[in-house]
């Protein structure tokens, strides 16, 4: 891309020429004639901050996005000087300074260029409400495409649109829909097969535009606060979403239940109601591991309170639905009932806890108990009572997991939608207004809720879901994609929706599947349950005013499809599971868009109607009513029909049969995919043995399995067990290995192997040299032939 003439505004300002330098302990410092101050410091060899200072005053250095955990490294860091630049090297790229005016541009270890500014950093004061406004504008290189943003509604490539980041209630939402619920400014950039991420750390209102105003230019700005983002260099897709999602952390790993299928709408009232869904469950078989209470369990919408009426012993029941195998889950939202009657109203005002606005009234809004105040979860203090407040839902009563909504905040019969700005909050202990909190407000519920529900667990992993939240929401909840439609449209949302939320970080993610809003036809609920089984957070939920929603409320072939592909669901429990291991460990997202995996592939940057499961399931889901074939693209390798076995070549496109008791469905060849036994519920069975799918391939293929005991935590002292399965075919002969790691002794003592599209009539199989009769192996193996 050529480098055209950079024209400034009248209210903009920018960096004068370099005055001085200096080379400090992990960054350079660089100082302009006008004050301006540039800090640029080395996190990791791959990755760079970039703080500007107007007037060389530089913020007090805090953020809710970055991980506590995450460890700088000391990096060996280089600087030469030239006449007309500054050259800032790390092992892996290169920063160039223009003396000039601190333009910056990127470059890797060969000195080819990876990203090269605009204007670069430039600011102009904010006339209404003081400061200033931040902006950076770069150059957007030929045939560059972008991705992440979290849930935004919209294609997977970002080029030419724009978007803001602050997170709004919009019931109803449709494609395109801008702002939403969730604030996630990670953004990649791929072009000529380099990808690199650049992370705005600002949560103030932000704005980023992807060539929508002028076609050559990215650029991204907030309505204040400070200009602070990280470039991460790649130059994989993978390796740039690995490396931000480590900087803003991972979630621990959840107990295997929340992985299971679960069921939820508002709302189900009263017990009864509750028992009879559950035991239709159980009675048609068809697994399922939680029931939900939305919010009218509550006395009056009263939070952390029941109704006596219609649950009269919620202990008993929750009980009763853990003998069926049932995890129960409520729901609970920020707004406390103004109610002098009321203890949590009464603790909160007694401490002060609620929300203030500039002239120190409480800021009151309407939710669904009516006038409400709400907490200022950006205060420890507050966090802290918030977390103590679930003791009897969690200790005493034996509720699993909560969920948190209408977090963004959202109110009622106001046009904003939300707090006026001119809200106050602690921000722990950096006071500020709304207009920097908003966007982290409901991630700062979420965190005090997982830190409260963990506390009163004694010791078990649980399920928190949010709504709302900012990078690095993942260390503390899952997410739902909110207020969706049921429509064929919503569909394909859903699809692409989490597959952006998974490249940003937040990979335990789903939708609400059938959509909340209106119903849908037996012929989409079975195609939204074929894509939900794939998505690792898998929940229908529905508004009750538009129907029933449960699986047999379509009729009896919608039904047994349904069941069918939940327990598909459980049977792929373990390698999904084995993904989310990846993701809590290495920050690998669950979801992978097929540029993510085959970036090279020009073909593949605009692509979102296929997507990787974990490492070598390939999904397309069907979008189109009454459609029973589909155009499917295979990534570079080989893949096989998980239906047919048939064997297909990649970097091709191919139209495949796609009736309604199929979505089409390919497993990378050499792939060992681990199945377990169907359960109506996890931990129905003692499972002694898990089944090894053997995808015969021709290429070297790695899988994994882990394994734990699914509920505690004595995996972060090695009790886990994490197996490398290595296939090679060596002329036709297979050869499987398998490396472990961990201690953690598994109640699982053989692999019963299942050989899939092998083109052996015969064969035989050696355990550690020794040839073994019939197909079940020791799950200790060191190595496995399969020789014909």
């Amino acid at each position: 891309m050529k480098s055209a003439q950079v024209e400034y505004t009248e209210r903009e300002s920018h960096p004068d020429k370099l005055s001085s330098f200096e080379l400090k302990d992990g960054y350079l410092e660089c100082v302009c004639e006008n004050d301006l101050t540039m800090r640029i410091y080395a996190v990791t060899d791959h990755i760079l901050r970039f703080r500007y200072a107007i007037d060389a005053r530089f913020e007090k250095d805090f953020s809710y996005a970055i991980d506590p955990k995450f460890q700088s490294q000391s990096v060996d860091l280089k600087l030469e000087d030239t006449n007309e630049y500054l050259f800032l090297h790390t092992p892996s790229v290169s920063c160039r300074i223009k003396k000039e005016n601190l333009s910056i541009a990127i470059l890797d270890k060969e000195g080819n260029l990876i990203s090269k500014d605009e204007k670069g950093f430039h600011w102009e004061e904010h006339s209404k409400y003081g400061g200033y406004i931040v902006q950076n504008s770069k150059y957007i290189q030929d045939g560059e495409a972008f991705y992440g943003l979290g849930d935004k509604p919209t294609d997977l490539n970002l080029k030419g649109r724009r978007f803001c980041n602050w997170g709004m209630d919009e019931y109803g939402y449709k494609k395109d829909t801008d702002p939403l619920y969730k604030n996630i400014p990670i953004v990649y950039g791929l072009h000529n097969g380099v990808a690199y991420g650049i992370f705005f750390d600002n949560s103030f209102k932000s704005y980023f535009d992807f060539g929508s105003e002028r076609s050559h230019v990215f650029s991204f700005w907030a309505q204040g606060g400070e200009m602070n983002y990280y470039f991460i260099a790649g130059p994989n897709l993978m390796d740039v979403c690995e490396r931000y999602t480590k900087l803003t952390g991972t979630p621990d790993m959840p107990p295997m239940w929340a992985l299971g299928f679960q069921q939820c709408k508002w709302s189900y009232y009263p017990e009864s109601r509750v028992k009879e869904i559950t035991s239709k469950m159980r009675e048609l078989q068809i697994p399922c591991d939680a029931i939900y209470l939305d919010i009218d369990y509550m006395d009056g919408f009263r939070c952390f309170t029941w109704d006596a009426e219609k649950f009269p012993d919620p202990k008993r029941m929750v009980n009763e639905l853990s003998d069926q195998g049932f995890k129960t889950m409520v729901i609970i939202d920020p707004g406390i009932k103004i109610d002098k009657d009321y203890f949590v109203y009464q603790q909160a005002v007694e401490n002060d806890y609620f929300c203030k606005r500039i002239d120190g009234h409480y800021v009151k809004g309407k939710v669904w108990p009516g006038d409400c105040y709400f907490p200022d979860f950006t205060r420890p203090d507050v966090r802290e009572w918030w977390a103590g407040l679930y003791k009897e839902l969690i200790e005493e009563t034996g509720i699993a997991g909560v969920w948190n909504d209408m977090n963004e905040p959202a109110l009622f019969e106001v046009e904003s939608k939300t707090f006026p700005y001119d809200v106050i909050h602690d921000y722990d202990g950096h006071p500020t207004s709304h207009r920097k909190a908003h966007n982290i407000y409901g991630m700062q519920m979420a965190r005090a809720t997982a830190e409260g529900v963990k506390k009163f667990r004694n010791g078990k992993r649980t399920l928190i879901i949010t709504r709302s939240g900012y990078s690095g929401l993942q260390r503390y909840s899952s997410v739902w994609t909110g207020d969706n439609i049921a429509s064929w449209e919503h569909l394909w949302i859903a699809d692409v929706q989490a597959q952006r939320l998974a490249v940003s970080g937040v990979s335990f993610c789903g939708s609400d599947i059938g959509g909340f809003i209106e119903q849908p036809t037996a012929e989409m609920m079975v195609r939204w349950i074929q894509l939900g089984i794939f998505h690792p957070f898998c929940r229908v939920h529905s508004s009750g005013d538009h129907g029933d929603q449960e699986p047999w409320a379509f009729g009896e072939e919608c039904t047994q499809l349904f069941k069918r592909f939940v327990e598909i669901r459980y049977q792929l429990l373990s390698y999904i599971y084995t993904s989310f291991y990846q993701y809590h460990r290495f920050g690998t997202p669950m979801l992978r868009p097929l540029c993510f995996v085959d970036q090279k592939n020009p073909v593949l940057k605009d692509k979102d109607h296929e997507f990787l499961c974990g490492d070598h399931i390939l999904i397309s889901p069907v979008v189109e009513e009454g459609a029973n074939k589909k155009k499917v693209y295979l990534p570079s390798g080989h893949w096989i029909n998980y239906w047919t076995g048939e064997k297909y070549n990649g970097s091709a496109e191919y139209v495949v049969d796609a009736p309604l008791d199929k979505i089409p469905f390919f497993v990378r060849a050499g792939a060992i995919i681990p199945k377990l036994p169907v359960q109506q519920y996890v931990g129905e069975k003692e499972i002694s043995k898990i089944t090894l799918d053997i995808y015969y391939g021709s290429d070297q293929c790695t899988s994994y399995l882990y394994q734990d005991n699914q509920e505690d935590f004595d995996y972060e002292k090695g009790q886990f067990l994490y197996s490398k399965f290595n296939l090679q075919n060596q002329d036709g002969q297979i050869k499987i290995t398998q490396d472990t790691e961990g201690d953690y002794l598994s109640q699982v003592r053989h692999f019963d192997l299942n050989l899939i599209s092998f083109p052996l009539d015969e064969f035989t199989i050696e355990v550690d040299g020794k040839k073994i009769d019939g197909m079940a192996v020791p799950s200790g193996f060191k190595e496995i032939k399969i020789l014909s």
